[in-house]
């Protein structure tokens, strides 16, 4: 069924014996809870519902060179991305180890986005070992790092990796003392889904274990690991992972603590951010916190997040704080002069019709740090995968954003003779190639977009949980509903759809210029008439397609209203069909 703007789908049918219960629990059997324990750890979830970290595959072998290099005085550095995820991997390895060994010789290293790209870089290694590091440890990066793993090796630096990026059943993995990631063929562990800094807390978990030697880790030590658990809500939010399993658990126990947090760059990063006092939660993460560390690696060196999570003092992290804060705003304003720029190069070039399910473009005014957040607004524009690339001289580098059902990953693999390197997983992935190969690339992915991608798919979806009565919608249910967040990937917003409302009045343009829409609806109930308010963002130019009588769909997000002392129940619209 196709509304006035999406495509409208069941996330699965509900079971006839599933009609009759109250939408909340009709709401738990979609998500796949059918027991009161599954319940539990999904709306409750406790720390002791988080995985042994002993399962990881390789995790021993990676705890005690780890171990042995702290006792013999090794140079250790941890070599991270320079994304939330790996910024925050970094820091939750270093003050863990810190915990264990106040005086290990421990330094971060991450690489410059611009200078020396994603991941693992065989000259950076190199330079590290000349400068004396014994032990490189890679947080979110490297599983696919061959040649850079060589060359430690050959050059007498021992390697760890940690990484959660896709790695195939078959592929050859790079020779280190331990690659430590949930998803190696082979593995046992039972949740896949942990993002970077995820994989960093359980080795940093492991490691604790196994430097006190007993399950039960002492107590200060047991207090970092605690500490740490904010820092890896953030990345597990921002890097856009399921939010299932143990994730939940790290993003529950994480957000609970994060406005208490003893890591001073954390308080400051909260308080530049004009969050002192209100409730922090996924979006919050999502949408405020997160773009501020992001930006740090997109505009400047992530070195200066990693300092501000790390061993900053209050002036140095207030300083540093407002300084990601104001990059932060540059890199919005980048990012929208380079979306406005793609998106008319994108229509002239005629790659936003039905023949054409792929956006691939380059510029060289485009900042390569920010050219994967516009590529994520032409995705939601046009609905169907982007790449930009920023060209510099003989070189493209850039980003790519996909869309549900199509992995760009996968698309990448089949395309890889054009490619210097990629990397990323179903949704999004980096990428870099030669100039002179960009038409060929854009010619094979195109051809090979438009022949996995079905058109009716170039239509966004609103995905509905299930159907209701606007008298289910009462504020104690909507309540219950909010108890299901954090919300995220593979745990969204519900949406439900109420069928065959009545419009009571003629839809009012509210906001700025008009931009939004609010409307008010009937529903005959139980023999009774009942009301509901429903707001409609960025539908202000659908206002004239309706009128006051007009009987509706409405696939909508039940949400409480707080106004002037009253609490009430309105609907946030996903999108509206109009029956008659």
């Amino acid at each position: 069924m196709k509304g006035l703007t999406r495509r409208w789908r069941l996330r699965q049918p509900v079971e006839q014996d599933a009609l009759t219960l109250p939408l909340f629990e009709r709401l738990l059997r979609v998500r796949g809870l059918t027991d009161d324990e599954a319940v539990r750890r999904f709306c409750t979830p406790r720390l002791t519902d988080l995985h042994d970290p002993g399962g990881l595959p390789n995790i021993e072998v990676a705890v005690e060179r780890i171990a042995r290099a702290v006792r013999g005085g090794e140079s250790i550095v941890i070599y991270g991305d320079y994304d939330v995820d790996g910024i925050a991997a970094s820091a939750i390895l270093y003050h863990v180890i810190k915990a264990i060994a106040p005086d290990a010789n421990l330094r971060i290293f991450l690489p410059h986005r611009l200078d020396e790209g994603y991941g693992l870089n065989t000259e950076a290694l190199l330079r590290l070992r000349r400068e004396g590091a014994d032990l490189a440890i890679s947080v979110d990066c490297g599983v696919t790092a061959h040649e850079p793993a060589r060359a430690a090796r050959a050059a007498g630096l021992d390697l760890i990796i940690t990484d959660h990026h896709l790695v195939g059943a078959d592929d050859e993995l790079p020779e280190a003392v331990a690659i430590v990631h949930p998803r190696l063929p082979g593995s046992v562990y039972p949740f896949g889904g942990l993002c970077g800094a995820g994989v960093a807390f359980k080795l940093a978990w492991g490691l604790a274990v196994h430097w006190c030697g007993s399950r039960r880790v002492g107590m200060s030590v047991q207090k970092v690991l605690l500490d740490m658990l904010p820092l890896a809500a953030l990345a597990t939010i921002t890097d856009v992972v399921p939010l299932v399993d143990e994730n939940r658990t790290i993003v529950t126990w994480g957000l609970r603590g994060i406005r208490d947090t003893p890591l001073i760059g954390l308080r400051a990063l909260i308080e530049a951010s004009d969050l002192m006092g209100t409730d922090i939660d996924s979006h919050t993460v999502g949408f405020v916190l997160g773009p501020r560390l992001n930006a740090c690696g997109r505009m400047g060196h992530a070195a200066e997040a990693v300092r501000l999570l790390t061993d900053a003092g209050p002036d140095e992290a207030r300083a540093l704080a407002q300084k990601l804060t104001r990059l932060n705003r540059e890199r919005q304003q980048i990012e929208r002069r380079i979306t406005e720029q793609a998106t008319c190069m994108a229509e002239d070039a005629g790659m936003t019709g039905d023949d054409c399910r792929v956006i691939v473009l380059a510029d060289e005014s485009w900042h390569a740090g920010v050219v994967g957040i516009a590529c994520s607004r032409l995705v939601d524009r046009f609905s169907r995968p982007a790449v930009l690339l920023h060209r510099q001289g003989d070189v493209c580098r850039g980003s790519a954003r996909s869309i549900e059902g199509y992995s760009i990953h996968a698309a990448l693999s089949e395309t890889a003779g054009f490619l210097t390197s990629f990397g990323g997983h179903d949704a999004a992935a980096g990428l870099t190639l030669p100039s002179d190969r960009l038409d060929a690339f854009r010619a094979a992915l195109t051809a090979h977009a438009n022949t996995h991608i079905e058109i009716d798919q170039l239509t966004p979806t609103v995905w509905i949980d299930c159907e209701v009565g606007i008298n289910e919608l009462d504020v104690e249910t909507v309540h219950r509903i909010a108890s299901l967040s954090p919300f995220g990937r593979e745990n969204p917003r519900p949406v439900v759809s109420i069928r065959g409302a009545t419009l009571a009045e003629t839809p009012r343009q509210i906001g700025a210029n008009g931009k939004h829409l609010a409307l008010s609806v009937r529903a005959e109930s139980n023999g009774q008439r009942r009301w509901l308010r429903l707001v409609w963002f960025s539908a202000g130019r659908l206002a004239a397609d309706l009128a006051s009588g007009m009987t509706i769909d409405a696939a909508i997000e039940p949400k409480i209203n707080q106004w002037n002392g009253r609490t009430s129940v309105e609907g946030i619209v996903q999108d509206v069909r109009v029956v008659s």
